[in-house]
This record gives structure tokens, C-alpha cells and sequence, in this order.
């Protein structure tokens, strides 16, 4: 796949996956598309040698795998599915000052200030009871502008650009309408309809994220950059999600996208849970067979480096700092905040370079905490040597991230030449 094709289909995967919920149904009709068979954890599997398989938990993580006859040495690669955002509370209709506002929580370590004054639209997951009295649960998307987080203006705060703080619990509240009759539950059931539900007896309960409607785009005089909200982490889950479907059957291939690695992954659908594991040992029931497999695979967990920022360059290790457009990161730490070693970064080097692709190293300053992956989540559980690597990227956990236009096909270049 050329780089053009190849971002056309990222801006719009970006586009369509506001929350995890839309990530992870995007990504299992791609596997259907490419001709995934879908597995049900509830259910016996009876899996076939020489078919392709997925399987998704909490409607929020997805694992899809090839099953080869002979060959159980695996490629594994690791993203997540969530971001930072801000978050519906359960009670969170608040009307008083003469408009209607949300109550949220920041989910994940949020940057808070570019939030103000965007254009927000509301996504995720709504549980109701049926008109036969059957749970049912359904993904919504309002996707036009519904509320607006406003700041307050400098002539109320001269001290707006010296010292600003923002308060997440009085200072974060989206403002929805000034019409005082509005209520939640009637607002669900109308996007419930817009989506093909008509039998609502009653909503019990919800998962809504506010996201920027602002659509992905190429910025720069070139196109050099791409702009967007989620990058960290549907970026990975992209390339991730296309290098397996561009894998041969017979190559043994997994790709994982788990949830919640944004606050910590201690979840059943966090790469901490069982997923990954309770789904290996299925694929390989033998006990021996199931070790051998997880000694001689290579976990690639990809996920976001920081690129050096061109305005604050100090807060990088000049002699680690990632260039946008300059290759994929390896990413190392003494303290084991990544899961790099010696032997696992040299298995990637060689394919890299087979391919003639650039790759950079990012150590965090030494002065300076290092932020963690998936990566030693999945080594420590599972015991498979594990590489962290990342695109570079400026602005990490802003409403909206800025990545280069090359690195991404470069990464999917270098996981398709691992089963060639």
C-alpha cells in the first residue's frame, strides 16, 4: 500500500472512531472484510488451522490473529484503543444560570486548556431494557457540534496568560443549551432512533465521551504533518490493524488493541486483564505447546514518543530526541518503564534496516519522569520478549495531536517485513 492510500484511510479511521467503542467496531469490520472469522468468548472455539480469526471483549478491545498450520512463532503487536477526553458523569445534567451543562470527569491524563471554546460532539456506549424486557446495549454518535467548553474572558482574568489554572470539577462544565426543558434520557432514545433502535423501554445506563468534531486533516506547507484528535493511541491500532491484514494466512500474526492503558489497564479489557492470555492459551491448549510459542514470539508494543518540541527542546535529552518524519522510535529505559532490551531492539534494527527505513532511540531526561506502555503490562503477564517503540509526535494528550506524514507508513513497512 502507497503512503497516500495508506494516510487517506487513517484520516478517515480517525474520523469514524470517536470513542474505543467506535474503534473497536471499525477495526472488527476491517477483520470481516479481510476475511476474519469472529470468535465469542462465551462460546467453545474450534479453530481451524491455516484461517484467521478475532474476538473482541467489552466492545472496547479487539485481538485478531492468524492460526497457521505449522509455524507458532508469533508476531505480536500491541496498541490501545482509548484516549484522554473528557467523560460524562452518570448525574451529569446541571441546569442553572440560565443554560443546561454537563458534568464531566477527565479521563486519563488530559490536557486541559485546549479543550476551551472547541466544538464538541458526544459518543459511546448506551445500555436499555427492550420493549421485550431484553438488556440490549448500542454505539451512538450525535457527531454534530452539541456543546462548548467557554473561557473566561481576559477583561475577568488579566492574569489569563501569566498563571493560569484550570479546576477539573468547576472549570470543565460543556455547555449544552439554554433551554431548561431539556433531559438526557429522551436526548439517548433520539440517538438511539437515529441509529435503527425503536424499542426503548428504558435507559439504564451509559459510557459517553465528549470528542472535537474538527475532522482529522494534512497540515503543513507540504502536507508534512497530520492533525488530529487520538493519535495517541488509533495512530498504532491503525497501522497495526492493516499490517495483519496484509500478512499472508500462513504467517503466524496477532495483533492486540486493549483498552483503559490510559489510566493504569488494571481492567478486563485493560492489556492487565486476562484477554491476551486466556486467548493465547485457547489457541494453544498444550501446555508446552503454549510456552513455546510465548518464548520463541516478539511482542512489537507500539504506542507515542514525544517528539522533540521545536519551542521547548530543553525538556528532551539531546542526545534522544525524536525528529517528526525521521523514522520510528525505540524507546529505552533503565528503570523498565519500557520493555526494550538489547536482544528484542536488534530483531527490530534488522528488519529495518533490510528495509533501508530510518528508526531514532528516545530516552526520557534522566531528570525527568518516564511514562509507561502496554509493553511491560504484556511482558510481565504473559512473559514474551517485548520491544517499545512510537511515532514521533508533538502535543500528546491535547484535544488535538500532530504527527508526521511518513512515520506511520514507515512502521506499518517495518511490521509487514517481519513476515516476509
Amino acid at each position: 500500500m502507497n503512503k497516500q492510500d495508506f494516510n487517506e484511510g487513517l484520516l478517515g479511521f480517525l474520523d469514524a472512531s470517536p470513542t474505543p467503542f467506535h474503534a473497536t467496531q471499525n477495526m472488527a469490520m476491517m477483520f470481516e472484510n479481510a476475511g476474519f472469522v469472529k470468535l465469542d468468548e462465551v462460546q467453545k472455539w474450534e479453530l481451524e488451522a491455516g484461517k484467521k480469526y478475532y474476538v473482541t471483549r467489552n466492545d472496547s478491545s479487539v485481538i485478531a490473529f492468524t492460526y497457521p498450520k505449522n509455524d507458532s512463532a508469533y508476531l505480536m503487536v500491541g496498541a490501545h484503543t482509548d484516549s484522554p477526553n473528557l467523560k460524562l458523569k452518570p448525574n451529569a445534567v446541571i441546569k442553572e444560570y440560565g443554560v443546561v451543562k454537563f458534568g464531566v470527569e477527565p479521563y486519563g491524563g488530559l490536557l486541559l486548556n485546549p479543550w476551551f471554546d472547541r466544538d464538541l460532539s458526544l459518543a459511546g456506549r448506551v445500555s436499555y431494557l427492550d420493549d421485550e424486557n431484553n438488556l440490549q446495549s448500542r454505539l451512538i454518535d450525535a457527531k454534530k457540534p452539541l456543546a462548548i467548553v467557554p473561557s473566561l474572558a481576559i477583561h475577568l482574568d488579566d492574569k489569563a496568560n501569566k498563571e493560569r489554572t484550570v479546576n477539573k470539577q468547576t472549570d470543565m462544565y460543556p455547555v449544552l443549551s439554554t433551554n431548561e426543558d431539556f433531559e438526557l434520557d429522551a436526548f439517548l432514545e433520539w440517538q438511539l432512533d437515529k441509529v435503527g433502535v425503536k424499542n426503548v423501554k428504558e435507559i439504564y445506563a451509559s459510557e459517553l465521551s465528549f470528542y472535537d468534531t474538527q475532522k482529522a486533516s494534512y497540515v503543513g506547507l507540504r502536507d508534512d504533518f497530520i492533525a488530529s484528535a487520538r493519535l495517541d493511541n488509533l495512530l498504532s491500532c491503525y497501522v497495526g490493524m492493516l499490517a495483519l491484514c496484509s500478512v499472508g494466512d500462513e504467517k503466524p500474526m496477532l495483533f492486540i488493541a486493549s483498552d483503559h492503558e490510559e489510566v493504569g489497564s488494571e481492567t478486563t479489557s485493560g492489556a492487565g486483564g486476562s484477554f491476551l492470555e486466556a486467548t493465547l492459551k485457547r489457541m494453544f491448549g498444550d501446555y508446552e505447546e503454549y510456552m513455546q510459542m510465548v518464548r520463541s514470539s516478539l511482542m512489537i508494543s507500539a504506542d507515542n514518543a514525544h517528539a522533540i518540541h521545536p519551542n521547548y527542546p530543553s525538556k528532551h535529552d539531546a542526545k534522544h530526541a525524536p525528529y517528526i518524519n525521521k523514522g520510528v522510535v525505540i524507546k529505552v529505559n533503565a528503570n523498565q518503564r519500557y520493555a526494550s532490551n538489547s536482544e528484542t531492539i536488534a530483531k527490530f534494527m534488522r528488519v529495518a534496516k533490510e528495509l533501508n527505513l530510518p528508526l531514532q532511540e528516545f530516552v526520557t531526561r534522566s531528570d525527568m519522569g518516564c511514562g509507561s506502555t502496554i509493553g511491560p503490562i504484556t511482558a510481565t503477564r504473559i512473559g514474551v520478549d517485548t520491544i517499545d517503540i512510537g511515532l514521533p509526535t508533538y502535543a500528546m494528550h491535547s484535544i488535538r495531536e500532530l504527527a508526521g506524514s511518513d512515520d506511520a507508513h514507515s512502521l506499518y513497512k517495518i511490521l509487514v517485513g517481519f513476515t516476509l
